[in-house]
Order: C-alpha cells, then sequence, then structure tokens
C-alpha cells in the first residue's frame, strides 16, 4: 500500500495563534476531536510544541476547492495524522496529509 496524496485546508487559525504563525513546511498534527459538541467529525490540529492551532475545514464554504474536508478525512486515520504545510493565504492554510 502506498500514501495518497490528499490536502485538506485549514481554518480558524485567528481564534488561535494566526496565520502568522506558520511557515511552509512546518510539521502539523490532525487529532480527531471526540468532544466536539458541533461537529462529530472535528478534526482539531497541533503544532511541533502541542498547541491547538486551528480546524480541518468541514463545510462547503471553508473548504478549499481540491482539499478534502475533515469529515471525508475522519475514516482514513485511527486518532491522529501528521500533515505538512504546503500553501498559506490570508486567512487558511493548505496542508498535505501523512495516509
Amino acid at each position: 500500500m502506498h500514501n495518497r496524496q490528499i490536502y485538506v485546508t485549514i481554518d480558524h487559525l485567528d481564534d488561535f495563534l494566526g496565520r502568522d504563525a506558520f511557515r511552509t513546511g512546518d510539521d502539523l498534527i490532525l487529532r480527531k476531536d471526540r468532544n466536539n459538541d458541533v461537529d462529530d467529525e472535528s478534526i482539531a490540529v497541533y503544532n511541533k510544541c502541542q498547541i491547538r492551532c486551528g480546524y480541518v475545514a468541514n463545510s462547503v464554504r471553508t473548504v478549499a476547492r481540491g482539499t478534502y474536508s475533515a469529515g471525508r478525512l475522519y475514516d482514513l486515520f485511527d486518532d491522529a495524522v501528521s500533515c505538512v504545510v504546503r500553501f498559506i493565504t490570508e486567512d487558511l492554510l493548505i496542508a498535505e496529509v501523512d495516509v
């Protein structure tokens, strides 16, 4: 089995550390947020210091074209998976997921 090239949109950056806390090539961890009362398929994003810094987008309004939503990614890993920031825009990140 080989890895698939999967990209996700990471948003809610301003709710945490802000966009300026990231650089292209940064390693991040995606972790299922099983205690989220708003979204049953919520995936939180953590930096290498284990600080929460965003969420994988899960709405048609926030998921960038060509990327997976949190709902689409949720069943492809157990509890956590790594990703790498590939693109940074004004208000979101695009990261490549290692599944």
